[in-house]
């Protein structure tokens, strides 16, 4: 069994904490599971993921949110400092039980069995971390009401192994909804997920990051981005966002959104170009909208070129 240690929570997560705080996570010893270490600046969700962890209380945690606000690089960069094995799924509409158990393959003239990243984690005591979870056909995900609550995993296909949960397995699930369907039919293949394993879960809401989080994700992303383009970036992102969720006049007036990671290849696709015309809008149509209708792709560029001015048809320097 790998050593554990106590982390302090104000030293690890650079936050402001009472003093004394601790969290036990593992020795660093450089497992291969563990996520690597990114710069990350911790605000919303962080206290209630640690509670979790501490004390799953035989629950799981589904974090739901729209996409690209930072759902899945909240747990693994916790997990990185944490020095915590991670086993992700990629969830799909295809996705079975026995993808995630484990199952038969040919290896070498026979079959042997392999066991999936759920029975890794309860045997091990990783975190399992299902990424879109609601696109999951429900019946596939029942298996996991026992497990959650930590009971032992009995896979009969594989002479009835019996793998009892390790101390330290959790179960996080991320997910556009909150396990309810998708009214607004901006997510393709979301499905209303069973009752019985949605109460299982504790729910955290996470929303885009605020303008001066984003503002130092940019500056560390790309330093050389003047800080007056990367607020009016920002700014840009905020209003194509609210669009998108349905804040505007007319409910929800674009089916793309700018999410975090698209702001940071937005701001770094302008650097690329800058020596082309239009930098900015250039980067903009690469990062984001070449997929959006074409109606949305001009009402996009044309509220960004509102907000950035002379920048909008220059270059990336004010």
């Amino acid at each position: 069994m790998r050593p554990t240690h106590t982390y302090n929570v104000t030293q690890t997560f650079q936050v402001g904490a009472p003093a004394g705080l601790t969290i036990e996570g593992f020795a660093a010893d450089g497992h291969p599971r563990i996520p690597v270490l990114t710069p990350y600046v911790f605000r919303q969700g962080l206290s209630s993921v640690l509670a979790f962890l501490r004390h799953a209380g035989g629950d799981a945690f589904l974090l739901t949110g729209p996409t690209g606000s930072g759902k899945t690089s909240l747990i693994a960069q916790v997990a990185a400092r944490l020095h915590w094995p991670v086993q992700s799924v990629a969830c799909h509409g295809r996705l079975e039980l026995s993808d995630l158990v484990g199952q038969f393959v040919l290896c070498e003239g026979s079959t042997r069995f392999v066991h999936g990243p759920l029975a890794i984690a309860l045997r091990e005591g990783h975190l399992l971390i299902l990424n879109e979870i609601d696109l999951v056909d429900p019946a596939e995900l029942a298996g996991l009401n026992d497990v959650i609550e930590g009971q032992p995993l009995v896979i009969a296909q594989n002479g009835g192994e019996v793998i009892r949960p390790h101390p330290k397995f959790r179960v996080f699930a991320t997910g556009n909804s909150a396990g309810a369907g998708d009214p607004t039919g901006l997510y393709q293949g979301v499905l209303r997920q069973n009752l019985a394993l949605l109460d299982r879960f504790r729910v955290l809401s996470i929303g885009y990051p605020p303008p001066d989080v984003e503002l130092g994700v940019l500056e560390a992303s790309a330093p050389s981005l003047p800080r007056e383009v990367a607020t009016l970036m920002i700014t840009v992102a905020n209003e194509i966002r609210r669009l998108f969720l349905g804040e505007g006049e007319q409910g929800a007036e674009l089916t793309v959104t700018l999410s975090t990671r698209t702001l940071v290849r937005w701001a770094r696709l302008a650097l690329t170009f800058r020596g082309a015309p239009q930098p900015i809008a250039y980067a903009l149509e690469q990062a984001l909208t070449a997929r959006a209708e074409p109606e949305q792709r001009e009402a996009i560029h044309r509220l960004a070129a509102d907000v950035m001015g002379d920048l909008w048809s220059g270059g990336t320097t004010p």
